[in-house]
């Protein structure tokens, strides 16, 4: 990838690295457990991102 990005490819990266953390502790102690995981999480080996901005 590119060294120079531009400011909008950065921001959509950001928001992917962001969105691809786990849930906190207190929603799966909140909701005893009935959601465990993110459902938005990503693995960098399968799924890749469809990032089209020059």
């Amino acid at each position: 990838m590119a060294k120079n990005k531009s400011a909008a490819k950065k921001l959509v990266l950001s928001m992917a690295v962001k969105r691809n953390r786990r849930l906190p502790v207190f929603v799966i102690a909140r909701t005893a457990r009935k959601l465990t995981r993110n459902p938005r999480a990503r693995s960098w080996r399968h799924k890749k991102l469809d990032v089209k901005i020059k």
